[in-house]
């Protein structure tokens, strides 16, 4: 989420902008910390805690509080307590803070309006509305910070970013994107996964086999990425894709019973299916303007750094799918995320939900290719009935 701006005050910042130069943000009487994104959340706290209070011993001038279990008045008397160690101030945690917020609202109100000079208050929360009085108090005098899921562009500017500042390494064309497709926007695993690459990749004849010095390449996180999950999650798509039901529900089943989150599934589905439904818009356009576009190109205009294998599968894909059925992915996709994080959010509904998107893409519900159409790699697009 891009820095708002506004006259009155600060807004909340991004905190992958936070991040990348936390100086530039100092810390205020009042910070918060809020969103779903764990690793965003650990990596704002922990530079809130540099910046407050500086070398090792002013560990001392720190204190957490469990939001369910905290007592409004010591949260209050710690923060009002000056600090023997450190740089002048007290680092005063509330965690889980949505229940403790709830409860001590009129009092925080207060405290925003009026903050001790001697501590910082952190409260770490899921949820932070823009509507209350809180939240515009703290668009004043406070700092907040959102550590919400980032944009899929974004992720992979900071998975590039972060190879290279924290790893020395960098990636070869395309495979950060294939990086993400595997693991999807789960940033902690992201940074586990880009440690080891980066070890891989530098260790002569080590797994991949990676000369010292050579960039993270497609072939390496292939190789050295996911375990039998992540190959499960792209043996499924890759059934779904071509149409074979039986073998996609198949692996899904598996998945869903080894504890895997339908969301996190439907993630790691959607960004082939997007290339593919970005493709089919991309024709669609072309086709309009009276130009005739290459399946394969159009897909190559989905991405900067499309990986090779791919474009392949999508291409192939594409065709078992028909220009009909790949134009309404865009729609599938919407519809199965609304419905997975709202009525059937349920395991059993879940399921059915992730099984009725496998469904439709099956070879059963594509109609035969009208008489006299050419076949093989060199056909256009089928079109293709119903949804």
């Amino acid at each position: 989420m891009p820095k708002a701006k506004s006259s009155s005050g600060p807004q909340p910042i991004a905190a992958l902008e936070y991040l990348a130069n936390p100086a530039e943000f100092p810390a205020r009487p009042v910070c918060v910390l809020f969103g779903d994104e764990p690793f965003l959340k650990s990596e704002s706290l922990a530079a809130l805690r540099a910046a407050v209070l500086g070398g090792e011993e002013a560990e001392f001038s720190s204190r957490t509080f469990l939001g369910d279990d905290a007592d409004p008045r010591s949260v209050m008397d710690e923060l009002a307590t000056v600090p023997l160690f450190g740089g002048g101030q007290r680092l005063v945690v509330v965690a889980e803070a949505d229940s403790f917020i709830s409860r001590n609202r009129q009092m925080l109100e207060d405290y925003a309006a009026q903050p001790k000079r001697t501590g910082v208050l952190l409260l770490e929360v899921d949820t932070w509305p823009s509507n209350t009085r809180l939240f515009k108090l703290l668009a004043e005098s406070g700092r907040q910070i959102d550590c919400r899921e980032p944009e899929t562009s974004a992720i992979l500017t900071w998975l590039r970013q972060r190879a290279k500042g924290q790893y020395g390494a960098s990636f070869a064309p395309s495979a950060a994107e294939r990086l993400f497709e595997i693991v999807g926007p789960q940033m902690g695993r992201l940074d586990q996964e880009l440690a080891k690459l980066s070890l891989l990749a530098a260790a002569p004849g080590g797994t991949g086999g990676s000369a010292k010095g050579q960039p993270i390449t497609a072939e390496l996180i292939e190789q050295a990425v996911g375990g039998w999950r992540a190959k499960t999650v792209w043996e499924m798509i890759d059934a779904a894709g071509d149409g074979n039901a039986a073998v996609a529900l198949a692996q899904l089943d598996r998945l869903l019973a080894a504890g895997e989150n339908p969301i996190g599934i439907l993630a790691q589905m959607a960004s082939p299916l997007r290339r593919m439904a970005a493709a089919a818009r991309i024709i669609r356009t072309a086709k309009s303007a009276g130009r005739r576009l290459n399946l394969r190109d159009a897909i190559k205009q989905t991405g900067p750094n499309v990986w090779p294998k791919a474009i392949d599968a999508a291409e192939r894909q594409m065709r078992q799918l028909g220009s009909r059925r790949a134009g309404q992915i865009y729609h599938w996709l919407l519809e199965t995320d609304l419905a997975l994080k709202g009525t059937n959010s349920s395991p059993d509904r879940a399921r059915l939900v992730l099984e009725q998107l496998i469904v439709r893409m099956s070879r059963q519900l594509a109609p035969p290719p009208p008489a006299g159409a050419a076949t093989g790699a060199t056909s256009a697009l089928v079109p293709s009935r119903g949804r």
